[in-house]
């Protein structure tokens, strides 16, 4: 079975989200479906339909952040000592050579990746062109309109 990188972060937002799932959702949908079956014959009941879809939707996903809580490899930036190298979990400030606009991105797990909070998946093109490189360095990723150039300015472990 293979390991699910996670950062605590990451670690910590799937289990607020699978309390959420078990402590409200789940819950709600019973007594959705209580109330949808004192009305009466079930057969042409629209509220019982979408009710019960809701709890096959929300067991889904309780099933499947358990899994991935189970199967998570839970890495911790600060305490990584990779002597500036960029790996998982590392914050890496970029410059961009064409257009010399700085971006700065955290390389994450799959379920964590938010462009807009510069949060980037380890499977990201852009990602796999940055890891192993140290600041100094020059990062060619393979994006959809040809080949951009990424110059590493700094590496964090925060």
């Amino acid at each position: 079975m293979n390991k699910i990188p996670l950062t605590v972060n990451g670690a910590e937002l799937l289990r607020q989200e699978l309390h959420q799932l078990k402590t409200v959702e789940r819950p709600s949908v019973i007594a959705a479906i209580a109330e949808a079956r004192s009305h009466g014959d079930l057969s042409e009941n629209a509220e019982y339909d979408a009710a019960k879809e809701r709890q096959g939707f929300v067991e889904g996903r309780i099933k499947e952040v358990e899994g991935k809580l189970s199967m998570a490899q839970i890495i911790d930036p600060s305490v990584l000592d990779a002597d500036g190298r960029c790996v998982f979990g590392a914050t890496i400030e970029l410059e961009d050579l064409e257009t010399e606009s700085a971006v700065t991105y955290q390389i994450v797990g799959d379920d964590e990746a938010d462009i807009k909070l510069g949060k980037i998946s380890i499977s990201s093109p852009i990602a796999r062109a940055l890891i192993g490189k140290y600041a100094g360095d020059v990062a060619e990723v393979q994006a959809p309109g040809g080949v951009r150039e990424y110059e590493i300015i700094d590496v964090r472990y925060i």
